[in-house]
């Protein structure tokens, strides 16, 4: 088979090196790739908003499958788009994909459907919000209804920050993202990961991680796209899992289903685990990065049937084995990220830094001549496998050592809430 990878970071990359591993595969595209990429499959310079030039690239190049990483071209209906053309594609159509492109839209699901949730509200204008937080106080979380890049919520530690929040939203900080706004009560617990592959009735639970979403150690300062992850998250128990899959997974797509929306393709929960039980902050529809560059190594299977299962409406034949080891995923960042931060500076030692326990994903890399050059805020992903989280955590951590990149900078603590309890 011919694979079309859609997208450009670490995501991406782990994507198009696992589907490279089948034996139901003959060639790997990514449109647009990165310099990573470049190594396990064919890049192609193609926007992933361009949906017409996607098209036209997959006739004539005879494409099997596109799997699309990011949210934004999911959206905004690339897989309607394709499909329509008779091109087959893993992924939610643009109503399913609606419940990450606007949390007040799963919110209003999960109100329909009893799913534990925070209490929130929902504001087209500044003062109203205003009003809300003035009379909820504080902590408080102020969200970006539409995409942000994982950047559109502030988790505001007093009212005076939250109405600060507020106004940068209905100001353009996130653009038309933040026209619309939700606000919600601050959920106390630790927060976690759920995976599944979807086919419409059926879901195929994947492993559980836990992200690490804060720019600075003990998970301070900005929120970010993520600056690490780690795979299986302890506090998901297996008793848990089956708990977070009938009280909300299940209920979501069955109300999707009684709007007439079909969900196929990846359903991923970011969850806080409250005394009081799972609850859910947010959907996306997609792979997460970086947790997919934790999950993934871990899985033996091959992922490709599951994806094909999964557009077919056929996960119920579909079974999946996962390595014992735990992994870790720890990024390095453009130093100043999620702010301003310079691109276009030389990375070396990559070629000598990992081993057979650790591999480097590309994010935001480019070729420069003969030098691979940093060219967004993530950049690269370290992961690695070990028979203990800390094992892992310590081959990771070394094989950053050996990366020579003065502009680059990382958390030195993913891992920290598994390994310190």
């Amino acid at each position: 088979m011919k694979i079309l990878v859609i997208g450009s970071g670490g995501r991406e990359h782990v994507l198009c090196w696992l589907l490279g591993s089948s034996s139901l595969v003959n060639q790997i595209f990514c449109a647009p790739g990165n310099a990573g990429i470049s190594n396990d499959g064919l890049c192609v310079d193609i926007d992933p908003m361009n949906f017409d030039k996607i098209t036209d690239f997959c006739k004539s190049n005879n494409i099997d499958l596109v799997v699309v990483g990011p949210e934004a071209p999911l959206v905004a209906g690339i897989v309607d788009h394709l499909e329509s053309a008779g091109i087959a594609c893993f992924g939610p159509n643009a109503e399913a994909a609606k419940l990450e492109g606007s949390k007040i839209f799963m919110k209003e699901l999960c109100d329909s459907h009893n799913i534990p949730t925070a209490k929130w509200g929902k504001f087209d204008n500044f003062e109203s919000a205003k009003n809300y937080i003035e009379l909820n106080g504080a902590p408080i979380v102020v969200k970006a209804d539409g995409l942000a890049a994982g950047k559109g919520v502030i988790v505001a530690t007093n009212t005076k920050e939250a109405i600060k929040a507020a106004e940068s939203m209905f100001n353009g900080a996130f653009g038309s993202a933040g026209s619309t706004v939700l606000i919600e009560e601050c959920l106390v617990g630790e927060e976690a990961s759920f995976f599944a592959i979807v086919d419409g009735k059926n879901v195929l639970p994947l492993a559980t991680a836990q992200d690490h979403k804060r720019i600075g150690e003990k998970d301070t300062g900005l929120n970010t796209g993520g600056m690490g992850a780690y795979s299986p998250a302890p506090i998901l128990s297996e008793s848990l899992c089956i708990t977070v899959q009938e009280q909300i997974i299940n209920p979501l797509i069955q109300g999707l289903a009684m709007k007439g929306i079909e969900f196929k393709g990846v359903f991923y929960a970011g969850l806080m685990i409250t005394k009081n039980g799972p609850k859910l902050l947010e959907v996306n529809v997609r792979f997460g990065d970086p947790e997919c560059q934790a999950v993934l190594p871990r899985l033996k299977s091959d992922l490709l049937p599951a994806l094909l299962a999964s557009r077919d409406g056929e996960l119920k034949n579909i079974s999946l084995q996962w390595r014992e080891e735990s992994a870790i995923c720890v990024v390095m960042s453009s130093k100043g990220y999620p702010e301003k931060y310079t691109t276009g500076n030389v990375i070396k030692g990559l070629e000598n830094a990992a081993d057979n326990e650790t591999i480097i994903f590309h994010a935001g890399t480019k070729l420069q001549g003969p030098d691979i050059v940093s060219d967004g805020g993530r950049v690269l992903g370290i992961s690695a496998l070990g028979s203990s989280l800390e094992i892992a955590q310590k081959r990771a951590y070394n094989t950053i050592d050996k990366i020579d990149w003065p502009q680059g900078y990382y958390r030195k603590d993913i891992g920290w809430r598994a390994i310190n309890n």
